[in-house]
């Protein structure tokens, strides 16, 4: 098949990190990822929640939010309606355990680091993009307090799935929407599983097949991981 934007069946959309993109953050990147564009930030603050008081070790918390025009079509923001929606509570939990499978709590001290990723514009995979971005923002905004050793690894998330009996990797919304089976793949830097979210769109689908998905989505991720230390590492003005 051909996609859309020309990519390989095994190719990332273009991606461009922006880790200057604001001043004020502790620590921030714009990640971009095709036409799906994250901000995210981290803010780390003295203090644990309740149960982690006098414990010694820290915390660490995600929230997550699309701006009204997002998707193209204006909707109310969620403060406005009185309550979050059920895919907002649910990917703001994945962002926060994607990360928290990397870090070192002792290390961390009585800190509580607060990511917030904010979705720009969406056209496929923010909920990917949201955790790539997010250890970028961490990882700069832990180094800026000199706390890097807090971070145990790296940790990225990418999507793959199956459009017209074809893997592909990174799928854009128009993929997305018609796949027939859906992957979403948080790994670490090391090869590690944290999350594995599949579903057969249409029909069930062979170990074999999830197998070919998880190969090319760890490929993807060993690319996304050397595009976050490139932002990583870029000096701060």
């Amino acid at each position: 098949m051909t996609r859309n934007d020309g990519r390989r069946p095994d190719q990332l959309r273009p991606v461009t990190a922006d880790p200057a993109f604001l001043e004020q953050p502790h620590g921030v990147v714009l990640w971009s990822q095709g036409k799906t564009r994250v901000l995210c930030t981290a803010s780390i603050q003295e203090g644990v929640p309740r149960w982690l008081y006098r414990s010694g070790r820290g915390w660490m918390t995600a929230e997550y939010s699309l701006l009204p025009a997002s998707t193209g079509e204006r909707t109310d923001r969620e403060a406005a309606r009185g309550k979050q929606g059920g895919r907002t509570v649910e990917i703001q939990r994945l962002i926060g355990r994607a990360l928290r499978g990397v870090v070192d709590f002792q290390a961390l001290g009585e800190r509580t680091v607060y990511l917030d990723c904010d979705v720009l514009q969406a056209d496929g995979g923010t909920r990917c993009a949201a955790i790539t971005g997010a250890y970028v923002a961490a990882s700069r905004a832990l180094d800026r307090f000199g706390l890097s050793k807090a971070l145990t690894g790296s940790v990225a998330a990418v999507s793959v799935g199956v459009v017209e009996d074809v893997a592909l990797l990174d799928l854009d919304y128009s993929e997305d929407s018609n796949a027939e089976v859906d992957v979403n793949v948080v790994m670490t830097g090391d090869g590690r599983f944290v999350e594995v979210q599949s579903t057969a769109e249409k029909v069930p689908f062979s170990r074999e097949r999830l197998d070919e998905l998880l190969d090319l989505a760890a490929g993807g991720i060993d690319e996304l991981a050397a595009l976050q230390q490139e932002a990583i590492d870029a000096p701060r003005d």
